[in-house]
């Protein structure tokens, strides 16, 4: 049995008698729980020359099961490396002040697809820009919103071509290590996400957790919008990947992981789960200690709202293009 597996057939059913996960989050466990336990049936292969008949239980194949993401992930791959063009790729990551959270984990759908299209439009926007690219690149966007301790904290992921198609159909490739400033991705970013924030709250789009209730009056949300634009949005921007089929590979890494995969599992005990985790501060891992209900709560944080693509394409294909 799993790790993970074990904590949920341990906990879960007691969790969610006091708990009442939504329907989307029952969904998650259940599968995690029946994956590869035979409740979901079997199948069979046999070798056609010796006859050795091998059974197999099948596996769950839910988005949120850390044990089914190994095969999609290499299928993924595998047709990406299709589309791969010779140029720089550069990793991008967006991120929005942690005094959002409440407000996106309660519109999921509305704030998450809104992170996707203002980090894709500030990306496409100002690599139009002659004095950055002059041209329209491609852009792979992956939403994450997890931690390294699974605690909520939403980002896109966006892998950019250094490169881009012109108007006129030529291919221009960046002359520089990256070709947006970091602050200048920052600003227009806040500029974008804040802008259609404002919009939403005026159509009365936006739910609002208890706790910022008090934000439904326009006097108290002005204060808290002003406080946002106060503040400097800094996107993470890594190093240049050393060649295509390492941006692939890490893409396949990131595209497919769950909040937290059985390898980190240090110990499972009757009430406790042990994980470890990247210190970002010191650099070093360090050992989580959570409750079996804390870690099935913060899991579920993190299951995403039924057909919602955390995965997103976009500009034209500019694939298979030589320079």
């Amino acid at each position: 049995m799993h790790k993970i597996q074990e904590v949920f057939n341990a906990s879960y059913p007691e969790y969610a008698r006091q708990f009442n996960p939504s329907t989307v989050q029952q969904k998650a466990p259940l599968s995690i729980m029946n994956c590869k336990s035979g409740r979901l049936g079997y199948n069979f292969s046999r070798c056609i020359d010796c006859g050795h008949l091998e059974t197999h239980s099948n596996s769950c194949r839910n988005r949120n099961c850390p044990c089914c993401q190994g095969i999609l992930k290499e299928l993924w791959i595998d047709a990406r490396k299709a589309e791969v063009i010779d140029a720089p790729y550069f990793h991008v990551v967006f991120t929005l002040p942690a005094e959002l959270n409440p407000l996106v984990y309660v519109n999921q759908s509305l704030l998450y697809g809104l992170m996707h299209h203002c980090a894709s439009r500030t990306l496409l926007d100002l690599s139009a820009d002659k004095k950055y690219l002059g041209a329209t690149p491609g852009i792979i966007q992956v939403l994450h919103t997890w931690g390294q301790e699974m605690n909520f904290h939403p980002h896109i992921h966006c892998i950019v071509t250094g490169a881009g198609l012109t108007q006129t159909m030529r291919l221009q490739k960046s002359s520089r290590n990256f070709f947006i400033p970091v602050r200048v991705l920052g600003k227009v970013f806040r500029g974008k996400f804040m802008e259609q924030l404002q919009k939403l709250h005026s159509g009365n789009k936006l739910r609002f957790p208890s706790s910022f209730d008090r934000l439904r009056n326009s006097h108290e949300w002005s204060g808290f919008r002003n406080n946002l634009y106060g503040k400097t949005w800094i996107p993470y921007i890594k190093e240049t990947f050393n060649g295509f089929g390492n941006a692939i590979d890490y893409l396949g890494r990131s595209t497919y992981r769950t909040s937290i995969s059985n390898a980190r599992i240090v110990s499972v005990g009757d009430s406790q789960v042990s994980f470890w985790a990247n210190d970002y501060k010191t650099g070093q891992k360090k050992t989580v200690t959570l409750s079996h209900e804390e870690f099935i709560r913060r899991f579920l944080t993190h299951v995403l709202p039924g057909g919602f693509q955390k995965i997103r394409y976009y500009a034209i294909p500019i694939f298979r293009i030589t320079g």
